[in-house]
Parts: structure tokens; sequence; C-alpha cells
């Protein structure tokens, strides 16, 4: 019976049956490559180098920390880079069995193991690497259409990762979501001159608008989405304001598309703001800025639909002011100057347009008492006519008589005449529309003469006699009545 030995597979170390004291390494040049590549080191453990493996992990950390924080830029990506072709050439100089001799047969577990951690990082680089290109597309189409809201919801999705598959390509958005919040900022001190009203600070806010487009012109499009968005919050609330901010934006001076955006809303808002400042300041009593703004929208704006109401406007704001100078003129109620220069009102009620023709009487009031309560108002603004009464003057002399005076204690006497005058009311009365005289009245009462006894005035032994010139004596209630009745035919025709 013959028997067979099992061959021997147990290697031999070294020529002629010596036993190498070191065990051979199983180096697989695919599988440590694979492993290097996926920046574990994983090569390194596969070839037992446990300490290289640690400290190339330590510099591969270092490496991707600076570049996910500190340095994201091309330049360092591809020091790192470059880095990373060292491990996998290093990996794969000592997987070749060096040195020489040391090479045993490669295993497909190792193969697998280093594929393992290869595939999963050049999976997540790649979709990295598509992340970030996603977003950049994002912000390139937001900038296009001027959207910062966009680009900063774009930019927002970048996380730690991106900038370790793609650093350059993550950061290259930043310089957009910089502009974009300054831009955030102006928008917001734009919104806070439509929500105060504070066309003040407007200014500044446009300087810095065409700063922003001076400095970064490819980004032209956010710059004006930023000034669009305030003008299409335009007018504000109070119209007076917004007159002012449209004369801001009409005379901003920066030569730019700025300044070419904000003159293009300026005609479309300005003739209602106009005419509703001029309506605002004409409810106030601001009748000389109501005419103003009146005045300019006719002069600026002659063709617009608003024109009509704004000539209405400032004819009204005229007839305010001469209403005013009227007021003023007319002073207290015993002063008569207004008829001797009086002011117009063309807005006053034309003289015999109505019967009775109300007045507003100015001067003596000692002979109006009997004036009917219709013919008489307070404001001039009721009235086409003033009526001034001046104090009684002598009138006509209706007959003279002689009086004998003297003094008992001088025992000297003398002979005095003494003419009596009728009592005289002079009226003037005014037409408030045109300033023309009426009516110049000069009423004349008559009433008893020539009395028994005058009485006068002397001064110690001086004795002059009794004035050459006395009134009638005649009621009060009678010139009044003789008043009445020469202004009936005036006010009441």
């Amino acid at each position: 019976m013959s028997t067979a030995q099992a061959p021997d597979d147990t290697p031999e170390y070294g020529p002629e049956g010596t036993t190498d004291p070191e065990p051979p390494v199983n180096r697989d040049p695919l599988a440590v490559i694979l492993g290097n590549a996926s920046f574990f080191n994983v090569g390194y453990l596969m070839l037992g180098r446990r300490g290289l493996a640690a400290v190339t992990g330590l510099v591969t950390l270092i490496l991707l920390i600076i570049l996910g924080t500190a340095a994201r830029t091309l330049w360092f990506e591809i020091v790192v880079l470059l880095w990373w072709t060292a491990l996998v050439g290093h990996g794969w100089y000592l997987a070749q069995g060096w040195p020489r001799g040391r090479h045993r047969g490669g295993s497909r577990s190792r193969l697998i193991l280093g594929a393992a951690f290869f595939l999963p990082v050049l999976l997540a680089f790649s979709l990295l690497r598509v992340h970030v290109a996603s977003i950049n597309s994002r912000v390139a189409a937001a900038v296009r259409t001027g959207d910062c809201r966009r680009v900063a919801a774009a930019l927002d999705d970048r996380w730690a990762g991106d900038y370790l598959a793609n650093a350059p390509g993550a950061v290259q958005g930043a310089g957009t979501g910089r502009v974009c919040g300054e831009l955030g900022e102006t928008a917001a001190r734009l919104a806070a001159v439509v929500t105060n009203s504070d066309p003040n600070s407007l200014p500044p806010e446009l300087k810095n608008l065409s700063a922003v487009l001076a400095t970064h012109p490819d980004d032209d499009k956010l710059v004006l989405r930023t000034l669009d968005d305030f003008l299409g919050r335009l007018p504000l609330s109070n119209p007076c304001d917004t007159t002012t901010v449209l004369d801001t934006l009409g005379s901003y001076s920066t030569r730019d598309a700025v300044r070419d955006r904000a003159k293009a809303v300026v005609p479309r808002l300005a003739p209602a703001a106009l005419v509703g400042c001029g309506d605002r300041e004409f409810q106030s009593k601001d009748w000389n800025g109501a005419k103003s703004s009146y005045q300019r929208l006719l002069d600026d704006y002659p063709q617009s639909p608003l024109a009509p109401k704004a000539f209405i406007g400032l004819i009204a704001a005229n007839q305010a002011i001469e209403l005013d100078h009227v007021r003023t003129g007319l002073g207290a109620g015993s002063d008569t100057s207004y008829c001797s220069n009086p002011a117009t009102w063309s807005g006053a009620t034309p003289y015999r347009a109505a019967s009775p023709n109300r007045a507003v009487l100015r001067g003596d009031s000692a002979y109006t008492n009997q004036l009917p309560a219709d013919w008489v108002v307070d404001d001039v603004a009721k009235a086409p006519l003033v009526i001034c009464v001046s104090p009684k003057e002598q009138g006509d002399i209706v007959q003279s008589c002689e009086y004998q005076s003297g003094s008992v204690l001088t025992s000297l006497y003398g002979t005095n005449t003494v003419s009596f005058h009728k009592i005289a009311v002079p009226i003037r009365v005014i037409e408030v529309l045109t300033g023309h005289v009426v009516a110049n009245l000069f009423v004349q009462v008559d009433g008893t003469i020539c009395p028994a006894v005058i009485s006068y005035t002397t001064y110690g032994s001086f004795d002059t006699g009794p004035s050459p010139d006395e009134y009638v004596d005649a009621p009060d209630t009678d010139v009044s009545a003789a008043v009445r009745d020469a202004l009936a035919p005036i006010i009441s025709p």
C-alpha cells in the first residue's frame, strides 16, 4: 500500500529553508491605493504602518479643517489635492514591495475593504460638488432676477462639507451674499422712510445704492430691485411727504442706473402727490403752501388729468388769501380804515345778487342798533358789502339864533350868534368783490332848535360865550331810524 504526502503549503522564508524573523505583509497595491484615497489612510493600516497612518491622518485632519474654515481658496484646495496625491502615490509605492522580495499576492477581502472606504468618500465628494454647483446655479438665477431673498435662501443651504468638497465653489456666492446683506440694511432704512414718513433719510440711502452699484456692477439687478421695492411702496400716507420724496428722487444727481430708475417714477406719482398735498395744506389753512402745490402741478404737468382740479384749487387758495387780506384790513369793530383802502375778495357774492345784501359793519355803532338783524353778519365771507359808519358830524345849518351871555360878577354882557346844525352821519358802503364804492351817504337828521337857554362852560373869569355851532336836539332813535332808512335801498332794494 502506497502513501502520499500532502504538499507542504507552509511558505519558506529565506533561502534554503532559513526562517525570516519578520513575516511578510500581504500587499495589494490597488487595495492600498483605494484605502489611502479615502483620506482615512486605511492603506497604511493594511501595510501594518500604524504610526505612519496616525501621523499622516493627523496632517490630513489639520489640512481639511483649514480648508473648511480658514483657507477656502483654490490654492489651498490644490495643496490638499497634492497631499492626497502624495498619500495615494506613497501607498502605491509601499504596496509594490519595498524593500523588494516581500510582495505576496493580493487579497480580495482587502480590495473590498479599501473600496468600502473609498467609494463612499468618492460618492459623498461627488454629491457635495453637485450640491455646491446647485447652490451657485440658484444664486446666479436669483442675481439675474435681482432677488436677494433667494440669494440668501440658497447660501443658507451651504454647510461645512461643501467647503471640503469644493471650497472655491462654496465661497463663490459669498460676495453676492455680502452685497445682499448691505442691500438688506439699506432696504430696511428705505422701509423706514415709508413707515415713518421720514423723507429726510432718503438721500443717504440713494448714495448707498449708487456706491454698491459702482463697486459691484455685475449685481446691478440686485441694487435696482432694492430700489424698485422701495419705489413700489410709494406714495406715502402723507402726500406732502410724498412730494418731498419725489423731489429728492428727481433731483438726485449721481449719473447711474439708480438715478435713471428714480427719476422715471416721478412723473407717474407727482401729479397726485401735488394735488393731495395742496388739498392737505388747504385744509390746514396754509393757503400759500396750497397755492404753491397747485401751481407746481400746473407748471410741471399741464397735460395731467389732475390739472383742472389743481386749477380749481389754485383759485380757491387765491381766494382764501384774499379773504385773509380783507379780514386783516377790516380790523376791529370801530376801525374804518378799510373803506379808505379796501381789499378785494374774488370769492365774494356780487352786490345785488341776493336780497338782502348782507353787510359787515365797521365804525361808530351808536346809530346802527336799529338795523334789521338779517342785514348784518359778523363774517365778511358771508357779506357782499362792508358798511363803514363814521362818527356824527355837523350837517346843514337849520337856523341861527342870538344869545346873550356874560359874567354876573363882572357885569360884562355880550350877544352871541349860535348856528344849529343837523346831525349828520357819514356812511360809506363798499362792495367786497370789487372794492368799489356802492354808496357814499351823508345822512342828516333835523331836530329842535334855538332853546331858550344854552349851557356852556367858562374857565375862571374868562368867558368866551357859547359855541357858535351846535347840534339840533334830536333823539338817537331818530338818527338810527334815518340811518336805517338811508341804507334800506342799498341793502334790501
